[in-house]
Order: C-alpha cells, then sequence, then structure tokens
C-alpha cells in the first residue's frame, strides 16, 4: 500500500472521530503549550539575567571584611554599599601589599562607603558616599556619563554623581561644576552619570572622602576592588587571592575573616538557577503530556475496536499487516500533529501576553525573544507531539494489524 493512500486513510479515521479525537487532542493542546510557554518564558529570564550583567566587567573581583559577607553588594564602585567592618576583620593597606605579588592582577585599590550629607540649595539627604582611588578607578570603571569626566589623580574635593542625585533629588538640578556640600565640605560635581548607571551615586577620591564618611579611618577599607588580567583567570586568581590572604592574615580556612566575590560567578550563578526552575517547572507541565499520550493510546484502541471489521475487509482484499499498522500509526501522528500545531499556536499567544508583561528587558536570540516563540522552539513542540501520538499508537496499530481477517470480519 502506498504511503499516500495510507495517509489519505489515516485523515479519514480521524475525521470521522470528531468528538474523541478532538477531546483527544485538546489534552496534547494544554500540554504542549504549557512546556514551550514555559521553555519560552524561562529562555526569556535568562536573556534578561545575561542582559543585566552585559554592562558588568567580568574581570571584576571584590574582597570585603567578614566571611559572612560573601554574598555582600557586588559590582564597580558606586553600585554598592561597603561592609561594616570591625577591628578584627577590617581590611588595611598590608592586605593590599600582600595581593600585590598576585600576577593576574591588573588593577587594586581599597574602597570606602558610608552615609553622608549632601547639602544643594538649602535642601539636605543622606546620600552613600563612595571612595575611590582616582589613579586606578578609571581603568576598572565601566560607566557611562551622561555629562563630564571621571575622576582624575590630581582631583581631591570633587566628586561623579549619579543621575537621580543630579536631577530629581533636589528641586533644582545639579549641572557639572556646580557645588555641592557634603558634610560641610565643598565639593565640586565633574561628572554626572547615564540614568540607569547608580542612580544614587556619589563617589569621589578617598582622601576627600575619609574626610566626610563617619568612622573612615586612613589605610582602612570597605572593600578591595581588583581587576585582572582577563575573565578565563578569574577563578584561578579568586583562589589565589585566598590562599594570599589567609596566609598574610595569620588565619586558617575555618577562621576565614574576608570574603572573596566575583562577578562571573555571581552572573553563572543566577544563570543555573534559573536553567534549574525553568526545568523544574518544563517537567511539571511535561506531565500534562503524559496525560495526552495516554488520551491518544486510550482513543486509538477505541478506533481500532470501532474498524475492526475494515480491517479485516482490507486484508481479505491483499492489505499486508504493515499496511494496516502503518494506518493506525499515522492516525495517531496526526493526532499529536493537530495537537502540537494548536499548542504551538496557543503557546505563542501565551508568551506574547506573559512575557511582556513580566517586565523581562530581552532582545531576539535563537532560542527566544520578546514577543513569543522562536521557530526552533515552534518545530520542537509539534516534533515532541507527534513523536508521543507515534509512541501512544504503537501497540493498538501493532494488535489492529496482527488480526485475523476471519475473526475481524465476524466482530460485532
Amino acid at each position: 500500500m502506498r504511503f499516500k493512500t495510507s495517509l489519505k486513510l489515516a485523515t479519514n479515521i480521524l475525521l470521522h472521530s470528531k468528538i474523541r479525537s478532538w477531546l483527544t487532542i485538546i489534552g496534547i493542546v494544554i500540554g504542549v503549550a504549557s512546556v514551550v510557554s514555559i521553555v519560552a518564558l524561562g529562555d526569556a529570564m535568562t536573556e534578561s539575567v545575561e542582559s543585566s550583567f552585559e554592562d558588568m566587567d567580568l574581570t571584576m573581583i571584590t574582597v570585603t571584611p567578614g566571611y559572612s559577607g560573601a554574598q555582600s553588594s557586588m559590582g564597580p564602585p558606586g553600585r554598592g554599599g561597603g561592609t561594616t567592618t570591625t577591628d578584627e576583620d577590617e581590611l588595611t593597606d598590608k592586605d593590599i601589599m600582600a595581593l600585590r605579588s598576585i600576577e593576574e592582577i591588573e588593577y587594586m585599590y581599597g574602597q570606602i562607603s558610608g552615609k553622608a550629607d549632601v547639602d544643594y540649595t538649602g535642601e539636605t539627604a543622606s546620600l552613600s558616599v563612595t571612595g575611590v582611588d582616582p589613579q586606578v578607578w578609571k581603568y576598572t570603571s565601566n560607566m557611562d556619563y551622561d555629562s563630564g569626566r571621571a575622576l582624575e589623580p590630581s582631583d581631591n574635593y570633587v566628586a561623579v554623581i549619579g543621575y537621580n542625585v543630579a536631577n530629581e533629588l533636589f528641586d533644582q538640578p545639579i549641572g557639572v561644576n556646580r557645588v555641592i556640600t557634603i558634610e560641610d565640605k565643598s565639593v565640586r560635581v565633574i561628572g554626572i552619570l547615564e540614568d540607569g548607571e547608580s542612580n544614587n551615586a556619589v563617589i569621589m577620591p578617598i582622601d576627600a572622602a575619609i574626610n566626610v564618611i563617619e568612622d573612615a579611618e586612613k589605610d582602612v577599607y570597605g572593600s578591595i576592588v581588583i581587576k585582572v588580567e582577563d575573565e578565563d583567570v578569574v577563578e584561578s586568581a579568586v583562589e589565589e587571592i585566598e590562599s594570599t590572604l589567609l596566609t598574610s592574615r595569620h588565619v586558617a580556612e575555618k577562621d576565614r575573616d574576608f570574603s572573596v566575590t566575583d562577578s562571573k560567578s555571581q552572573m553563572d550563578g543566577v544563570s543555573d538557577m534559573v536553567s534549574s526552575m525553568t526545568y523544574f517547572l518544563g517537567a511539571i507541565a511535561g506531565v500534562s503530556l503524559l496525560v495526552g499520550a495516554v488520551g491518544i493510546a486510550n482513543t486509538m484502541f477505541t478506533s481500532v475496536m470501532e474498524k475492526t471489521k475494515e480491517i479485516g475487509t482490507m486484508k481479505a482484499i491483499g492489505a499486508k499487516n504493515r499496511d494496516i499498522m502503518m494506518i493506525f500509526v499515522m492516525n495517531s501522528a496526526l493526532v499529536g500533529f493537530v495537537g502540537g500545531f494548536l499548542g504551538i499556536v496557543l503557546g505563542e499567544i501565551v508568551s506574547r501576553v506573559v512575557i511582556p508583561m513580566s517586565g523581562l528587558q530581552i532582545g531576539r536570540t535563537a532560542t527566544s525573544s520578546a514577543t513569543g516563540l522562536s521557530p526552533e522552539l515552534m518545530v520542537l513542540g509539534i516534533g515532541l507531539a507527534m513523536l508521543i501520538g507515534v509512541i501512544s499508537g504503537v501497540i493498538p496499530a501493532y494488535n489492529a494489524s496482527k488480526m485475523k481477517p476471519v475473526d475481524a470480519l465476524r466482530y460485532e
């Protein structure tokens, strides 16, 4: 029997068992739509996470005091506050001197951070002020500027401020070269960061910041910021930094009083967490596909029983076992195809609604888009549905192919 004939007969069986077939198809539609929607959302979340790390330099490493601070704020100066220290675990110039022996380190400086009162045109706001080494900071910071410039080695009582501080915090906007007062010290604004670049930051040379941040001490830091030569050496550099500090600070591993974090590990950790969550939710949604598979098998067994006499007639006029089996396997594959196709349509609609509503900031990639499913995911969904249909229909089709013509013709 030719393939075209088998396909025509399989389609005929599907069309003449409308209610039962469509109930089965609905199960496949729900299963496929659930799986592809969750996968698309997971891909969008992963891409959103990666996008949020795009501007972060993955060669950056931060050392903070206190081992409990392992998950403390990360990122370039001004993107997070310092860590509260004690006399026992504070970071000092001795630590920086010890780390200078590590070859992978390209730039390094100590950083302090703390609250200070900022005055402008008679208004006062309490802001976090960050003190950095201006000789090194511009080489480790990848921030973009709305106006002005970065800190220079010769700068003293000057500051780079965030967009919100400049434009929204006070009634009067702060422009470049305007003078603000920080803890009674006059500070000239030399740069304003772009919107989204540490909007509430106030970044100063560390020598000046020591005089405006309460409890700040010379040569004592809230963190040590390190930039290595390349992303590939980050892991080895972290290990060497930890080993060097343990030795120089004369502490055992169990008594460690500092933490070392890097942005690359952070990004990998968040991406792994999102992927794990996607797989977990996809597996739960996959249960509905299993239910759909049972529905296809049930429908196929019923179809075989209803078509018993027709099977006997086809065998009596020369149809072979493989012809009968092919007809019913194609029938189950068609059920899977229709269910998969409609499931993709439903999944596309759900993705177009849910992903934009989630507020994820993503671009188009091979696996996801901001508005729906990728072509690869569509093909995967339909292919999975057809595979489930074929697997579910194999046993009923095999039973049909093994019927004896005489018994089939006498079936009531």
